[in-house]
């Protein structure tokens, strides 16, 4: 194992924060995992230091076909973000962005740099696309925040890979994963290893996020140069596993195991490795996710649990005002998996409370709700 510290710029005076990447492996196909990139999300970092452990062994057996990047803790930011014994792990405190927003386009910079170079020779085209994504990457002005900074190391990783896995959770939520529609058939394995139940599919989503960043180039390089042999060389999603409260030494265990297994299905690793336990899950258009709101402020009960099937009409939740005795029963606008709801249980306007994956599209434009 090598560990590769980089320091982030713009620390503040008498302190120093870092990405830590832990590189397992040698060879040409490489896989990329980070985790808790929403530093509130631990469930994920809790399966990487599963993972870490499982690699060291396999590496020291010589079961490692490729390369494979872990890194823990993807946001090192959001964890000092405290506020009265709080988490404030999803939005940068100095600027209030989004820490899993806004990375780095690269498919203009590479179309810009390759345009006369892309042939027919797929894994030439790859070489050459992955090393002016790096080059990019290298030759940006210095990084004006430590956000900018930690989001150029972070991808710089990732960009080179075959295989991102950017590991979050929801509020309380069933597993769920987001991914480009073009790459759900190869997902489904893993949806299957890891007892998914829904994938939520959209070729852009809005919002320029890692997975997005990582896969979404490759596409719209294969659509700007039709008569070049470009592949989808990066399969990138967003495994939400579970919700916040998930950090259970059983569950990280069982995810890990899940995810090696799917890694040595994508030949970077050797072994005798089962065969998925459960049935693949549906792949949803990202288009089709319900939002539902309260319609006034009061105390909600949740009537149904996530990873439920739920039809049109069914009732979700209710909100009740113990001042006015107003009670309002909130119900499913379509029919899908309800796959989310809100950890809190106070309604406030603007918020939503749960989420259901449904058939067909409801949103167009801009999906991501921040």
């Amino acid at each position: 194992m090598e560990r590769i510290d980089h320091v982030l710029p713009w620390s503040h005076l008498g302190s120093e924060r870092k990405i830590s990447v832990f590189r397992f492996g040698h060879g040409e196909r490489k896989a990329y995992i980070q985790a808790s990139l929403h530093a509130d999300e631990l469930p994920g970092m809790r399966t990487a230091w599963e993972l870490k452990k499982r690699l060291g062994e396999l590496e020291a057996k010589g079961q490692l076909n490729g390369v494979i990047e872990l890194v823990p803790v993807a946001n090192p930011l959001g964890l000092g973000q405290l506020l009265q014994g709080n988490f404030q792990g999803r939005f940068e405190a100095g600027s209030g962005k989004n820490f899993n927003r806004d990375f780095v386009e690269l498919s203009a910079p590479v179309a810009a740099a390759l345009a006369d170079r892309l042939g027919d020779d797929p894994h030439a085209n790859v070489r050459l696309i992955r090393q002016a994504m790096a080059d990019h990457l290298a030759a940006l002005p210095p990084a004006s925040s430590q956000l900018q900074g930690m989001q150029r190391v972070l991808l710089s990783h990732a960009c080179t890979a075959d295989v991102v896995l950017d590991l979050h959770c929801d509020a309380e939520a069933a597993l769920h994963m987001y991914a480009l529609p073009q790459h759900w058939p190869q997902w489904r394995s893993l949806a299957a290893h890891l007892n998914v139940k829904v994938g939520l599919l959209a070729e852009d989503s809005g919002g320029s996020s890692f997975d997005e960043a990582c896969s979404l180039p490759w596409l719209r390089l294969s659509r700007q140069f039709p008569d070049a042999q470009i592949p989808l060389a990066c399969l990138a999603t967003t495994i939400e596993l579970g919700g916040q409260a998930d950090t259970g030494r059983v569950e990280a265990e069982a995810y890990a195991e899940g995810i090696l297994a799917f890694l040595a299905e994508q030949g970077l690793m050797t072994g005798e490795w089962p065969n998925p336990a459960h049935e693949a899950c549906e792949g949803m258009p990202f288009e089709g996710t319900e939002l539902l709101f309260a319609p006034h402020p009061g105390v909600v009960s949740f009537l149904r649990k996530p990873g439920e099937w739920v039809e049109a009409g069914d009732e979700i939740f209710e909100v009740i005002d113990p001042l006015s005795d107003r009670v309002s029963t909130v119900c499913a606008g379509t029919s899908g998996v309800l796959f989310a709801i809100e950890r809190l249980r106070y309604a406030q306007p603007g918020f939503w409370l749960a989420k259901v994956a449904g058939r067909e599209a409801l949103r167009h434009g801009r999906l991501l709700n921040d």
